[in-house]
């Protein structure tokens, strides 16, 4: 090494110790910042629109008037926000769960037996309503209904509720079955023919509940309180039930545009089905209407949840927020053939009509089977879970 280099190194070190005992002697002099106020606090979550939001939904749920012009709440949502609105459509509540659970997606329409489902698995996360101000407006029948609102936390926006009815071909029936019976047992139809090969039947475990609800009726001494609760015996008597249905089934349906064909062209007469198909069905001048038999009937209170990853959680509670607005709720209703989630639609909204609530069964309630997750714990005790439900209903729809 050289003196100079030498030389160079001794300089730099008495300079650098000189610097340090300057600083050190500057730090004495200032107050310790040992308060937990001096510590930086984390950064705001962005409240910035991210440009589009990806929903899983039902068929007809979320229209942007390619079907019909006079039906569309998604543009004026897009020119708002600027949030583009992709819509995944599916066709069973599993379809629903699969999707979500594969992530990519931002919201879903769930119906009550994907969603305790999803919330069990983590999938959704709660949702904070403040940052939803028309949830007050929501029917304070749903606000805290127990397929969403679990624990004390909301789990999503109600968006929209009605019944599986009963729909039928009016040349075969000229006055309106009052019975399930049509679908479940084989028997000789008001036109002389069987009904074997003129039925269907929906292509998704949660239909074992229609079933127990149809035996409900018909064998009271199962004592079956709950078509979502059924014990080991119950549960074998709706099984058996459908076993000697499926040589009775044309088709399980789960693609609403596919039963809409099959009553067109494909000469079934009955099925359990959704005021969409009806009301598709009615305008395109089918000999179809609808009706809920004495029985009674399964339904669905849909609630849009928001997934627990979602990658636009800002555009998805913009989407939250308008799918709750008057208009909206109106205009699907119309659409569909449901209830709203929101009484103010009943009236005012041009779509529905001021009686279209009443029509869609707003009064009937109380009346309805909501669709909800089967569970081990029940009011019984013990009962047969959903996971029983989906490997059984696959294997009778395969024959056996």
């Amino acid at each position: 090494m050289s003196f100079r280099s030498t030389a160079l190194d001794q300089r730099s070190l008495l300079a650098l110790a000189v610097a340090l005992t300057v600083v050190g002697c500057a730090k004495k002099e200032e107050p310790a910042a040992t308060s937990p106020a001096a510590t930086p606090e984390a950064p705001a979550a962005s409240t910035a629109l991210e440009g589009q939001v990806d929903i899983v939904a039902w068929p007809g749920y979320i229209e942007r008037g390619e079907t019909d012009k006079g039906y569309d709440w998604v543009t004026q949502f897009e020119q708002d926000t600027g949030c583009k609105v992709n819509v995944k459509t599916a066709g069973t509540s599993d379809e629903m769960v699969s999707l979500m659970t594969q992530g990519g997606y931002d919201l879903v329409t769930a119906s009550g037996d994907a969603s305790l489902r999803l919330i069990r698995g983590g999938t959704v996360q709660p949702v904070d309503v403040s940052r939803i101000p028309s949830y007050a407006s929501v029917d304070e029948r749903l606000r805290e209904a127990p397929w969403h609102f679990v624990d004390g936390k909301h789990y999503g926006t109600p968006y929209q509720w009605g019944p599986n009815v009963l729909m039928y071909n009016t040349t075969v029936f000229k006055d309106a079955p009052t019975s399930w019976s049509v679908v479940f047992e084989e028997q000789q139809l008001p036109d002389g023919k069987s009904n074997k090969g003129r039925v269907q039947a929906y292509d998704g475990p949660i239909y074992i509940a229609d079933a127990a609800m149809y035996l409900m009726a018909k064998r009271p001494e199962l004592g079956i309180k709950d078509p979502y609760e059924l014990n080991e015996a119950q549960y074998a008597a709706a099984l058996d039930l459908l076993r000697k249905q499926h040589p009775l089934v044309q088709r399980y349906w789960h693609d609403a545009n596919v039963q809409v064909q099959d009553f067109t062209s494909e000469g079934i007469v009955a099925s359990g089905s959704w005021p969409f198909q009806v009301n598709t069905l009615v305008a395109n001048e089918q000999p179809v209407a609808s009706t809920v038999p004495a029985e009674g009937a399964t339904g669905w209170a849909d609630t849009t949840m928001l997934a627990a990853n979602a990658k636009h959680p800002n555009c998805a509670y913009k989407w939250m927020e308008w799918s709750l607005s008057p208009k909206v709720q109106g205009d699907v209703a119309a659409w569909f053939g449901s209830v709203p989630a929101v009484p103010a639609a009943c009236t005012g909204n041009a779509l529905l009509g001021d009686t279209g609530c009443a029509t869609n069964g707003f009064d009937n309630f109380d009346k309805i089977h909501f669709w909800r997750t089967p569970e081990a714990a029940c009011a019984q005790g013990t009962c047969v879970p959903y996971s029983r439900w989906a490997t059984d209903y696959v294997a009778i729809m395969g024959g056996r």
